[in-house]
């Protein structure tokens, strides 16, 4: 009789275990993930960019936060990657951005290893003082050792006027002595979550 009240209480408490997993908050894995946008110079040259400090939470909600830390843009070029975070960013004034979306946590709670879905959904960019709403399709992808995928289906299009960046791309276009630079610049995310 005791040991199977034992089994019982054993048994209750490894499924309140994996419970507490199964909607635990998931953290993002940094160095895992990638935010990456193409800049388009002189009409035809295009040059691939990044950022490499970001954190953010997918809470057991489904609610998912990004924060970008602008100062850790990296274009290969040391003189373009301070003119950025001067003339166009302002990390002075704006250090961070940001984008906050609603993932479908119970159906990513149901996956199996392997397993993705698509989700679309709308997502707030906040960056430079500025916040804009955007359509997004993105795949979500349960990864065989329990962390969680979240990538763009469809490159995201920013446009720099619709967060009073246009002066800024202009500053470094005069600087940099080019005919143009485009102010719609592609982004692309890929962003593993980890319990």
């Amino acid at each position: 009789m005791k040991s199977a009240i034992y089994k019982c209480l054993v048994l209750l408490f490894l499924l309140s275990s994996l419970a507490g997993t199964a909607i635990a908050e998931w953290k993002l894995d940094n160095g895992a993930s990638s935010i990456h946008f193409v800049s388009i110079k002189k009409s035809k040259i295009a040059e691939i960019h990044h950022f490499g400090v970001m954190d953010g939470v997918l809470k057991k909600n489904g609610e998912a936060t990004v924060n970008i830390n602008l100062s850790s843009v990296q274009t290969k070029i040391p003189i373009r990657d301070d003119r950025m975070k001067s003339m166009l960013f302002e990390v002075d004034l704006f250090p961070q951005a940001s984008v906050t979306t609603q993932v479908n946590i119970k159906q990513a709670n149901n996956m199996k290893p392997g397993d993705s879905a698509l989700q679309s959904q709308k997502l707030t960019l906040s960056l430079h003082g500025q916040q804009k709403m955007m359509d997004s399709t993105f795949l979500v992808t349960r990864l065989s050792d329990g962390r969680l995928m979240v990538s763009t289906i469809e490159p995201l299009i920013v446009n720099a006027d619709d967060f009073t960046l246009g002066k800024g791309v202009e500053a470094l276009r005069e600087v940099a002595k080019l005919p143009s630079i485009s102010t719609a610049v592609p982004v692309t995310v890929n962003l593993i979550f980890a319990q």
